[in-house]
């Protein structure tokens, strides 16, 4: 019987970690470094003698699809040849296994603490052999193996039976002998968490991250069903998009806009600069063996020696970068929230940002469409819609004109275009978000565009995105209306039935964590 899977969403919480404790955890991480090195070099090895046995040739000869269909022999050549090599996902977890009991991590320890248990081996097996399966299909390069300079930042258990798990009814985190409390605000202050907590929790992951020079722990939880809504979403109604490297053009029934990406996000260019040539000149006073004499670096050497001054500027620039991180997840999520409270169904033109990195790396890195295009996709699949991938070389929106029903190849430095009927220029990109909203199914009919241009040419008029004359864009960005503010979902609930307020008397013993109960407010 196949395996059914259910909707899932991350609850993330802040952990209270002892010193004793912390110390114990990185010594549980680093042992799962070491074991996910090994099984990663063991499946490269596997890898390696597949891809060179008679079988896979064989295998490879076959064509990929027969008519229309993938072609079933070579799937099932590939799938016996694996099998064969033991390149599989279960053979990697056995491996994984028995290197765990073979080293002998857990000797002298009581069953119930293990360092390493049973479903935290398999799961660094399973990462390492997904790894390798993307690489052997070509999706990423071959992948590296974990030192003490990258090690690994999280460890996820496969279920809520043992090994990491969640206790809601002290509200801990239980990690063999280790009861870790979370920071909770009070009761009634995030009704959201409250509602997540209700779920079903599937299972638990660890996660540490450096913050302001600190190392800081917190818990995942992997809750069963839909995250609850924060925000009311609109109707089932068409809202078309038209994305940029730096811009959003958002066109809807009763609203139109173009909004800049992530305008929080001030990217510190010359400061970030000055730090890094501040690293370099450190690397080359404290590895002058490493250099010519001319500057340049002697090919074949490892600079070893990086000095305290170094990891100080090493940790501005990663706080820099986190707090920029952070401003544009809430940005992003901020206007994702506005753009479904228009509609949700979404439209947009297919586009690679990959393409973006490549043409406008410096903007893509600042405003990260990707991710912005990546969430509002999810939260349109939570409020029941969907984003809609329109074909661009068959629709090619910025060149179509639905009043003469031509296409004209426009240079990228041209932001406005006319049109056909003479009546003004209309702003390029809300042009196409318009046209991508009255597109059906990679169809775009002129007569529907017609019907449906009167009231989008009185909305961009008013908008100030329809003129007679073109003029700066910038200059009518600054006065231009924007989304409006979506609606917060009114929910007064109670705090769930499992929380840490209703389950101190139902600690466990000796787990008992020290103090007066988990539930601190957050500072």
């Amino acid at each position: 019987m196949a395996r059914t899977s259910t909707p899932t969403f991350i609850v993330e919480l802040p952990l209270r970690v002892p010193r004793a404790a912390d110390r114990e955890m990185l010594v549980r991480l680093d042992l799962a470094r070491q074991l996910y090195n090994a099984c990663l070099g063991d499946a490269l090895r596997r890898l390696d003698l597949l891809q060179e046995s008679v079988a896979w040739a064989q295998a490879c000869a076959f064509p990929k699809t027969v008519g229309k269909k993938l072609n079933p022999k070579r799937r099932d050549a590939f799938t016996a040849v694996r099998a064969a090599h033991g390149f599989t996902q279960d053979a990697l977890s056995a491996f994984g296994t028995a290197c765990k009991n073979a080293a002998e991590w857990n000797a002298g320890r009581a069953r119930s603490d293990p360092r390493l248990g049973a479903h935290e081996t398999q799961r660094i097996a399973e990462r390492a052999f997904a790894a390798v399966n993307r690489y052997a299909y070509g999706t990423q390069g071959r992948p590296r193996f974990k030192g003490k300079r990258r090690p690994l930042h999280s460890l996820e258990g496969k279920s809520q039976e043992s090994g990491i798990t969640w206790n809601a009814g002290t509200g801990c985190l239980e990690w063999g002998a280790l009861c870790l409390r979370t920071k909770l605000p009070p009761d009634g202050k995030d009704p959201w968490l409250a509602q997540a907590l209700q779920a079903r929790t599937k299972y638990a992951r660890i996660v540490w991250r450096v913050i302001k020079g600190t190392r800081r722990w917190f818990i995942q939880l992997a809750q069963e069903g839909q995250t609850p809504l924060k925000y009311q979403p609109g109707p089932k109604r068409r809202v078309g998009l038209d994305v940029g490297p730096s811009t959003i053009a958002v066109y809807g029934k009763d609203h139109a806009a173009l909004v800049p990406l992530a305008p929080e996000v001030l990217q510190p260019w010359r400061e970030i600069r000055r730090l890094h040539r501040a690293m370099d000149r450190s690397r080359r006073a404290t590895n002058p063996e490493c250099f010519n004499a001319d500057g340049t670096f002697k090919k074949g050497t490892t600079i070893h020696v990086r000095s305290v001054g170094y990891h100080r500027l090493r940790h501005v620039i990663a706080e820099t970068e986190r707090i920029l991180a952070e401003r544009r997840e809430r940005s992003h999520g901020n206007l994702a929230n506005r753009i479904l409270g228009l509609g949700t169904l979404i439209q947009s033109e297919t586009l690679s940002y990959i393409a973006f990195q490549k043409c406008f790396g410096r903007s893509t890195k600042v405003r990260g469409v990707g991710d912005l295009m990546s969430r509002i996709r999810r939260k349109a699949a939570r409020a029941g819609g969907a984003l809609r991938d329109l074909k661009t070389q068959r629709l090619k929106l910025s060149q179509y004109d639905h009043l003469t029903n031509t296409y004209t190849k426009l240079p990228l430095r041209e932001r406005w275009h006319v049109l056909g009927d003479g009546s003004g220029v209309v702003q390029r990109d809300l042009y196409s978000a318009f046209l991508a909203s009255v597109t059906e199914t990679d169809v775009l009919h002129p007569s529907r565009a017609r019907r449906a241009w009167p009231a989008a040419q009185s909305l961009l008029g008013r908008a100030g995105w329809r003129r007679t004359q073109p003029v700066s864009v910038a200059s009518v960005l600054v006065t231009a209306p924007g989304l409006p503010t979506p609606e917060r979902v009114a929910r007064h609930r109670a705090l769930a039935r499992e929380d840490a307020s209703d389950g101190v008397g139902a600690r466990r013993e000796p787990k008992r964590p020290a103090g007066s109960g988990p539930r601190t407010p957050r500072r």
